[in-house]
């Protein structure tokens, strides 16, 4: 089989961001909150929990840029196949998120293009960095990640069975990939990096929560 030549693998990844961030690529798997019933909740509810799936959407498209940067500038063809998985199990999480954020009637972030754009280079200079390094920026974003999912799930009507439901399964998945970077040799990040990388999250929540 003829080699992907430089053309071909930019048009690829400009087809992967256009999917990410406007949600044209289907879901491989059934979203877990089909399993549940739809609540009785209030409008302030309904509300809440479209804004904090909007948040979740959005950095499923940071998730989807930034694996993608670093598979692209990894030069490790295993350690490109396991980022590439990755991205594959965060496309269902794109996917679910933007079927939820429809049936609660609200809208995704208008950013998501400044967002991916973002999240794209810096993947591009972790893969750049080394393998170690790699698996180390991959294991704290997931890591805090899941901190952040934990935070919504606090937030949401327990009555939202449908919404709480997709966010378990997210964070259990994204320990799930932050464990496998650790087991293939993750280095952890000097913490000057992790606060700046908090500090990133933190203002594209907060911002994504309302646009």
């Amino acid at each position: 089989m003829r080699a992907s030549s430089p053309i071909d693998r930019l048009i690829s990844e400009f087809d992967r961001g256009l999917r990410a961030v406007f949600g044209v690529a289907p879901a491989r798997r059934p979203t877990p909150a089909g399993k549940h019933a739809e609540a009785d909740l209030t409008g302030f509810e309904r509300r809440r929990a479209a804004a904090l799936m909007r948040v979740n959407h959005c950095g499923e498209v940071c998730a989807q840029a930034l694996y993608q940067g670093q598979a692209l500038a990894s030069r490790n063809p295993s350690l490109k196949a396991e980022l590439e998985q990755a991205a594959r199990e965060e496309s269902d999480h794109l996917a679910w998120s933007a079927q939820r954020i429809a049936e609660l009637g609200g809208r995704r972030s208008v950013l998501n293009p400044l967002w991916y754009a973002g999240s794209f280079a810096i993947g591009c200079v972790a893969g750049r960095l080394g393998d170690d390094w790699n698996l180390g920026f991959l294991a704290e974003t997931e890591k805090q990640v899941e901190r952040h999912l934990e935070g919504h799930l606090d937030r949401l009507s327990p009555k939202d069975s449908k919404t709480r439901a997709l966010i378990e399964t997210m964070r259990n998945e994204e320990a799930g990939h932050a464990s496998k970077a650790k087991l293939l040799g993750a280095r952890e990040l000097p913490l000057p990096a992790r606060v700046a990388m908090k500090l990133a999250a933190k203002v594209m929540t907060t911002v994504s929560y309302r646009l």
